[in-house]
């Protein structure tokens, strides 16, 4: 039996975030017999419990501002190590995911090192390239994620474009690394066009299927709205734009409002979150088309998720979007009038030539993307049947 211990996501039962999901359907759609996990959860008391048959156990932390999330990774790796000693565990794993603890783990691989165990780290994304973090903590993030790369025994990641910004900009450390990608939902969603919950949102929010550019993502600078927004407001279409994001109480939002007047343009529309699945699948469905503009980070689950389920997928010109999009979507850069510019000629563009689009799409996730597929990966490398 392989023990794998999970540290850095939140913890499950998964309710939202990228690193949560992807402890909750690891676990969930667990194949092998020959693998226990152990997940680290962040929450108010220190009971263990069971989930998706991994032993979950608490991890409490104080309210202490940004510090938090370092407070948490090295109590959860303390209380693995801590397990792995005391239940005299052989081979076990320790998977931390990000690199927040970079200044620290040092200490930690030498004991777990030890006790016979191995430790493996997901880099996520360039966590320090973040806009916002003030000066001083992006220094941190980069810092520790350079000891991160040191101590780490394996590096899986989640696109291949940051196993090769690792494998460059490490090279001293000589860094083992491996290439497993994130995973997407395939299935349609369970709402058909005329179901009253899908109905109401879009008379709510005066939408209309087919009528609408969507994007969903975390409202932040590295993600490029200012680019989406000013060029979409350039265009002449009259489908309307739509953002489902969290603006209350946002700096950004409120300084982009000022900078490009917005709120006059009556087709963009903040209609804020969407928090059941079915409904946020059925809006991507019937979306006319999607924008993605993410700059930072991996593989990211809401491109994936728009692959999967929208046939019209408009990318920002960089790496990380183009190794998942590759034939099946159309890309744009920052350059004035280029996003305008396409958004105009798809207002004319042959329906069958978007609906060729949307099947290399969902053709690229359900070969490369699939959950199943992402375990399978995953079980073969933990089981040790993949030497690192």
């Amino acid at each position: 039996m392989k023990h794998v211990f999970i540290i850095g996501s939140k913890g499950i039962p998964a309710k939202y975030g990228g690193f949560e999901t992807f402890v909750e359907k690891l676990t969930e759609g667990q194949k092998s017999k020959q693998i226990k996990y152990h997940v680290s959860c962040l929450a108010d008391d220190y009971k263990n419990f069971k989930h998706n048959g991994a032993r979950c156990f608490n991890i409490k932390v104080p309210n202490i501002g940004p510090a938090k999330a370092v407070y948490y990774d090295i109590a959860a790796l303390k209380e693995s190590i801590k397990c792995i000693e005391d239940n005299k565990i052989k081979n076990s794993i320790v998977y931390i995911l990000a690199c927040r603890i970079g200044p620290f783990v040092g200490y930690y691989k030498n004991k777990l090192k030890k006790l016979g165990g191995t430790l493996i780290v997901n880099p996520d994304g360039h966590e320090w390239k973040r806009a916002k973090w003030n000066k001083a903590i992006r220094q941190y993030w980069k810092v520790s994620e350079k000891y991160m790369v040191k101590h780490a025994d394996l590096l899986i990641c989640d696109s291949k474009n940051i196993e090769k910004y690792i494998k460059e900009d490490y090279k001293q450390y000589n860094p083992r690394t491996t290439f497993i990608a994130y995973g997407a939902d395939t299935e349609k969603s369970k709402l058909t066009d005329e179901d009253s919950t899908l109905l109401q949102w879009y008379k709510e929010k005066n939408v209309k299927k087919k009528e609408y550019y969507l994007v969903v993502g975390r409202f932040v600078p590295e993600n490029n709205y200012e680019t989406m927004i000013t060029e979409f407001m350039k265009s002449k279409t009259k489908k309307d734009f739509i953002l489902i994001t969290n603006v209350e109480k946002n700096k950004f939002y409120e300084e982009l409002r000022e900078k490009t007047n917005f709120d006059k343009d009556k087709r963009i529309k903040f209609v804020g979150t969407v928090y059941n699945q079915e409904l946020l699948k059925k809006i991507r469905e019937n979306a006319y088309g999607y924008f993605h503009g993410h700059e930072v980070g991996g593989t990211n689950p809401s491109l994936l998720e728009a692959l999967a389920t929208t046939d019209l997928n408009i990318l920002l010109d960089v790496g990380f979007n183009r190794e998942v999009g590759m034939d099946g979507a159309l890309y744009f850069n920052k350059k004035n009038r280029n996003l305008a510019n396409l958004i105009d000629k798809l207002d004319n563009i042959d329906e069958g030539y978007i609906k060729t689009l949307g099947s290399k799409a969902k053709d690229r996730i359900q070969k490369e993307y699939t959950w199943s597929y992402i375990i399978d990966k995953y079980e073969e490398l933990l089981a040790n049947k993949i030497s690192y």
